[in-house]
């Protein structure tokens, strides 16, 4: 394994050509606060032309109301207000599809709180190539979503469970009112990584935990090392890209971080707008009837090919052993050869037959075990043209009554700016999800459904 730090000019160059193209197709880019690897998942959150209101939205209540947050006062006692202990994560992710930074800003929550500070959440800060709207239309560059427009809970500044202590997370405009320059100290993650960084996930949880602790300053700053760890973060890709991650599970579905997670009233507001069009039956609960697909199609096909090509596992929580669709190579196929490839390619891009296969066996197995009858049918994807319009004229002849595309919501712009979180909400409410085990966007969906109690049964991979 490649260790954090690289002496040889040439030895870098050859491991960054090898991460462009493990994980799917990896574009290098650089932020003024860290490096990052950029996933071209096919399912950045980019709204059709056609679709998308002519203006992008201010967020200027909202930030007013993020500003306003009760724990934004000076005069709070410990361990809250001016002699509160905080801790910002500068190294977070910027710039990147909303999935990878989801990971980071729960986990880095999660850190903070049973290292006994208070977070400081931050603004999502799209890629440009990702955003709905053209540069020309930007009100900031890059442009920023408050992370309160995308999620709820403690991660955001929400309040913790009753009678718990812990101090609030805090805006990162707050930060810099509660933490002046001569009470801050800067600390490089070059200081206390290293020790850790291809350790299992909980060991450089605690490890850092324990710095941050006994740290004796108030306030702390994260910062990344830039210049010799390609993934300046705490819990960086090496990380998440491979069974370390899953030591962590026990804890961190159990944190309050994870359990008190919430849906964003932007988001809610999108999802009960557009709930009437699962009703064409007339049910009541549609969720209890429906079935939720992630399907990648366009370019991905060429990240498959290369996920093939260097032996690539599932992602995060996606390689949790409780699964019944783990994905394992069989030991008799020949790396690269072109059976072994096709494997590969039948569960990374799976073609309308094989779609159509899975989609029965999964609700056959749930309604067989006491699940009701599946007839809602909502796809998550970047298809379109006539592949679309094929794959939603097999599910309708295969008894998919009521079928619903991301294409087909009515959105406003402040909807439009988080639309990629309004269809993992559906996902989350519906009765079965079926999910791509390469994808961060289906990870972060299936934390959400665990933590919700739906079984494992109920989440299928292809």
């Amino acid at each position: 394994m490649v260790g954090l730090r690289y002496s040889a000019r040439k030895y870098f160059i050859l491991l960054a050509l090898f991460l462009t193209v493990i994980i799917g197709s990896w574009k290098i880019g650089r932020t003024s606060e860290t490096i990052v690897f950029e996933p071209n998942d096919g399912f950045s959150g980019t709204v059709e032309v056609s679709r998308r209101p002519p203006e992008p939205p201010t967020w200027k209540k909202l930030k007013k109301w993020e500003d306003n947050l009760p724990q934004h006062n000076l005069s709070l006692p410990f361990p809250e207000g001016k002699t509160g202990r905080y801790v910002k994560f500068s190294n977070q992710i910027k710039q990147l599809g909303w999935n990878n930074v989801f990971n980071e800003v729960l986990m880095n929550a999660h850190l903070a709180y049973v290292s006994q500070r208070s977070y400081v959440f931050q603004d999502y800060y799209w890629k440009t190539d990702y955003y709905s709207w053209p540069a020309s239309q930007f009100h900031d560059n890059p442009p920023r979503t408050p992370l309160n427009a995308l999620i709820s809970g403690p991660a955001a500044g929400g309040p913790w469970d009753e009678g718990d202590d812990a101090p609030r997370s805090i805006s990162e405009r707050w930060f810099d009112e509660v933490c002046p320059p001569n009470e801050l100290r800067i600390v490089n993650t070059r200081e206390v990584k290293l020790a850790v960084w291809n350790s299992p996930g909980i060991d450089m949880l605690n490890h850092w935990a324990d710095f941050l602790r006994n740290a004796p300053e108030r306030c702390l700053e994260i910062q990344p090392d830039s210049e010799h760890d390609m993934f300046p973060q705490i819990f960086d890709l090496w990380m998440w890209g491979s069974t370390r991650v899953l030591s962590l599970w026990d804890e961190f579905s159990k944190s309050p971080v994870s359990r008190l997670l919430g849906t964003s009233h932007v988001v809610k507001s999108a999802v009960d707008a557009n709930e009437y069009l699962f009703r064409a039956r007339g049910s009541r609960d549609p969720y209890q009837r429906m079935m939720a697909i992630h399907i990648r199609r366009g370019d991905y096909l060429e990240a498959c090919y290369r996920l093939a090509y260097y032996n690539s596992t599932f992602y995060s929580w996606n390689l949790l052993p409780q699964f019944t669709d783990s994905f394992v190579v069989p030991s008799t196929m020949s790396w690269n050869s072109s059976e072994y490839t096709q494997f590969y390619l039948d569960r990374c891009y799976p073609e309308p037959q094989a779609i159509l296969k899975k989609v029965r066996e999964a609700r056959k197995a749930y309604v067989d075990a006491g699940g009701e009858n599946l007839d809602v049918m909502y796809l998550l994807t970047n298809a379109q043209g006539d592949w679309l319009a094929g794959m939603l004229s097999y599910l309708k002849k295969d008894g998919w009554n009521t079928i619903v595309t991301s294409k087909d919501l009515e959105l406003t712009a402040e909807q439009t700016d988080v639309n990629m979180a309004i269809d993992m909400e559906f996902a989350r409410k519906a009765a079965v999800f079926i999910g791509n085990g390469w994808s961060s966007f289906t990870s972060n969906i299936i934390h959400r459904r665990l933590v919700d109690g739906k079984t494992s049964l109920s989440i299928r991979l292809w």
